[in-house]
């Protein structure tokens, strides 16, 4: 790790501020090596005029060539090898299996993009051809493609600091759709981030894209953010993290003169109900199904199991006895950040001291300041649903069990919830068809149903939806993972009666691509 850190605008290492800070090891609370210096407004506007340049280029670049950048840039992150990791461990507390995972899927997803772009059938073409001969009147030729917005603004996430990242799907994606990218640094991780923007450097100069395509900057505070969410030349916001953060951001963005979207993904309680026959079927199994998922990764995920809905009988009763068990049992862990660790315990002992609240399980106190404590605690609907306190996330390894006096009650508490993530269904098939409204209710509410499985872990492919009603995302018609999400930095153009000659090579009658399209409402690739 180098002693002196810097920004990354464009190919060009600048340290023009005074201000500077250092990152922290969150298990000793001691700081690491390397000074990293945070960004001057100056230095954000000049990554974005140089984005806005970079991209008079990069949004014509085929394909093939930023498929090439992306599986570059895979390449760069695997050489970095085990010091990528040991930074990462050091900036975390993360375990380095779940980093070399982690590392897996940024890899996987960079190359899943570069995939699509070489089958081409992303920019979705659409194609009317002209009727010269229609009566009453004709049509013109009229075809139509998605095309990239702009310079793409990204801001880190604390609890991903590889795949949700400098290089995570929000870059992966944005780049993939042809639009330069600028990020802002989580400041928990700078050295990691400082890392994996060299590798994308180095990947950007040996495929020869624009200068500007990819600039990263540090701060430890929100003045670049602020000025990078604000500055005229940005066309869209990615951001992961808490809802205070996303609204912010949101916010700042509607009140410019020229509002952008802001896609940003604000965390969830995703709630679990536990259907009677299948408690009965599997309490051990979901007991212990149940704690893993809660206090995986320390409980930093942003679909972390929360909130557990049950109907109140004794099977329950019996259930909850082993999943207390299971949390007493569990080992507490390091969190992401001191500041993070703070939030958990205050958050966590404020839940626990509501009315009604009853405490299920508790971890023994951890061994230092720096570990959480994992808990389980239960509540009555009629508190809950009295309550709008209990339906906030606890960030950690925290969940909430509601006990229903029946299915009406049980209705009463999905249709108190705002949007979520995920919502899991853990039941036999055969009393499914009894709670179809039930089910009905909570696909209302969320983006993503899951059928005997936990909410933790997300599969980055074709068909995953990460995303759902307010406030988990700023626009429940997107996801932040997977393929589908190139979506988020395009829109649709339409070119009316233009010669072949003028066309982008997706819409020309020749198709050239060989890629599937929409001609006169049927899909050819002819």
């Amino acid at each position: 790790m180098q002693e002196s850190g810097y920004q990354f605008i464009g190919y060009r290492r600048s340290t023009d501020s005074a201000v500077t800070f250092q990152a922290l090891n969150p298990a000793t609370g001691q700081p690491l090596p390397g000074l990293f210096y945070s960004a001057s407004v100056g230095e954000a506007d000049q990554a974005m005029q140089l984005a806005a340049k970079a991209f008079e280029v990069y949004q014509h670049a085929s394909g093939k060539t930023k498929a090439a950048f992306l599986q570059a840039i895979a390449d760069e992150i695997l050489a970095l090898g085990d010091a990528l990791i040991q930074r990462a461990m050091a900036e975390t507390a993360l375990p380095q299996a779940r980093l070399e995972g982690e590392r897996g899927r940024t890899v996987g997803q960079l190359r899943l993009f570069a995939q699509y772009l070489e089958e081409g059938s992303w920019v979705e073409a659409r194609i009317d051809p002209a009727l010269p001969e229609r009566q009453p009147i004709p049509r013109s030729d009229i075809r139509n493609m998605l095309t990239p917005l702009g310079p793409v603004v990204v801001f880190g996430a604390s609890n991903f600091p590889l795949a949700f990242s400098t290089a995570g799907g929000d870059t992966a994606s944005a780049l993939a759709a042809g639009c330069p990218v600028v990020v802002k640094a989580h400041p928990a991780h700078p050295g990691t981030s400082e890392l994996v923007a060299g590798a994308i450097v180095a990947a950007a100069q040996k495929t020869g894209m624009p200068e500007g395509v990819f600039s990263m900057l540090f701060d430890q505070g929100h003045e670049s953010g602020v000025a990078l969410t604000a500055h005229p030349l940005t066309r869209a916001v990615a951001f992961t993290g808490s809802q205070k953060g996303g609204m912010a951001l949101y916010q700042l963005a509607q009140q410019r003169a020229e509002p952008i979207p802001v896609f940003s993904e604000m965390g969830s309680v995703n709630p679990v109900i536990l259907f009677p026959e299948a408690i009965k079927a599997r309490t051990t199994a979901l007991a212990t199904q149940l704690a893993a998922s809660v206090t995986l990764g320390v409980g930093q995920f942003c679909t972390n199991p929360g909130l557990i809905l049950a109907l109140e009988t004794p099977e329950l009763d019996g259930l909850l006895q082993q999943l207390g068990a299971a949390i007493e049992a569990a080992t507490p862990g390091v969190m992401l950040s001191a500041g993070i660790c703070e939030n958990f315990s205050a958050s966590s002992a404020e839940m626990l001291a509501q009315e009604g609240i009853e405490l299920v399980g508790k971890t023994q106190n951890p061994a230092n300041e720096y570990q959480a404590i994992p808990a389980i605690a239960k509540v009555p609907a009629r508190h809950f649903l009295e309550n709008p306190r209990l339906h906030e996330e606890v960030f950690g390894p925290f969940s909430l069990v509601v006990a229903c006096v029946d299915e009406a009650e049980l209705a009463q508490v999905i249709q108190a919830l705002p949007g979520q993530l995920t919502g899991t269904l853990m039941a036999e098939v055969s009393e499914i068809e009894s709670y179809r409204s039930i089910v009905q209710q909570l696909q209302n509410k969320v983006g993503r149903l899951i059928f005997n499985g936990v909410p933790t872990g997300v599969e980055v492919g074709h068909a995953m939806q990460h995303g759902g009603p307010f406030p988990a995302t700023t626009d429940s018609r997107f996801t932040s993972v997977g393929t589908a999400a190139i979506r988020r930095f395009v829109r649709p153009v339409a070119y009316q009666d233009f010669p072949d000659v003028l066309l982008p090579d997706a819409l020309k009658r020749d198709n050239p691509l060989n890629i599937w399209r929409l001609v006169n409402g049927e899909w050819s690739k002819s």
